[in-house]
């Protein structure tokens, strides 16, 4: 059986889009630019906020990224009154990782979400209680798919990456965990597809949290 799993937040333990959306839209207008439609933040959200925020800038006709040091200031200020707007648990998840946790698994968080954002959100919806670790987007430490973080994570836990499952949903987070010798579950719940989650190697790919209870006990 596994002793511990890595979950990617944006996407895999919280619907997160609108806040994202609603942020950035709030810099883009404040830099005299169109809104974007939020649904297109399922693509410009996941790695980091730099390229957040350079890809909505472009598809809002900065092709030139020359908004871009204001743009990323305004976000990252409007972002943080903004991070839980309208956050909310995907259905069936805060009951799956209660069942992890109640089979011994050790729970974390890598997400490449600024840190203390990170925090917020998780602790919002799920507690200070059920993780065993938090990390988000810092300096000194590379953002995913760069393994180093799941890595981190892994000696934190006191776990073998081998004995680690990573969670998520997008072609990042499959990278990751690849990298990182972790078994990689792909989710079908959050901003990515089937395609995009075979085409980076996911170990597997599952459709509903309650089938994690299924895997850990294979494993």
């Amino acid at each position: 059986m596994y002793k511990a799993a890595i979950f990617d937040l944006d996407g895999t333990i919280a619907d997160t889009v609108i806040s994202i959306a609603v942020a950035c839209n709030k810099a883009l207008v404040k830099c005299g630019l169109m809104e974007r439609p939020i649904e297109e933040y399922n693509y410009y959200a996941g790695d980091g906020v730099d390229t957040l925020v350079k890809r909505a800038l472009y598809a809002a006709g900065d092709k030139e990224y020359i908004h871009y040091d204001t743009a990323l200031v305004l976000y990252k200020e409007i972002f943080e009154e903004y991070c839980t707007y309208e956050v909310k648990a995907y259905d069936d998840m805060k009951e799956t990782l209660e069942y992890m946790k109640s089979k011994g698994m050790k729970l974390a968080v890598l997400t490449n979400k600024p840190h203390d954002r990170a925090v917020t959100v998780v602790e919002s919806l799920y507690g200070k209680d059920l993780f065993d670790y938090i990390l988000g987007q810092q300096e000194g430490i590379a953002k995913k798919p760069d393994p180093e973080g799941a890595l981190l994570v892994a000696s934190k836990l006191s776990v073998n990456p081998l004995e680690c499952i990573y969670v998520g949903d997008t072609n990042v987070d499959m990278q990751t965990g690849n990298a990182s010798g972790m078994y990689t579950v792909g989710v079908l719940w959050g901003f990515r597809d089937r395609k995009e989650l075979e085409e980076n190697h996911a170990h597997v790919i599952i459709k509903n949290p309650r089938e994690l209870k299924e895997l850990i006990l294979r494993g």
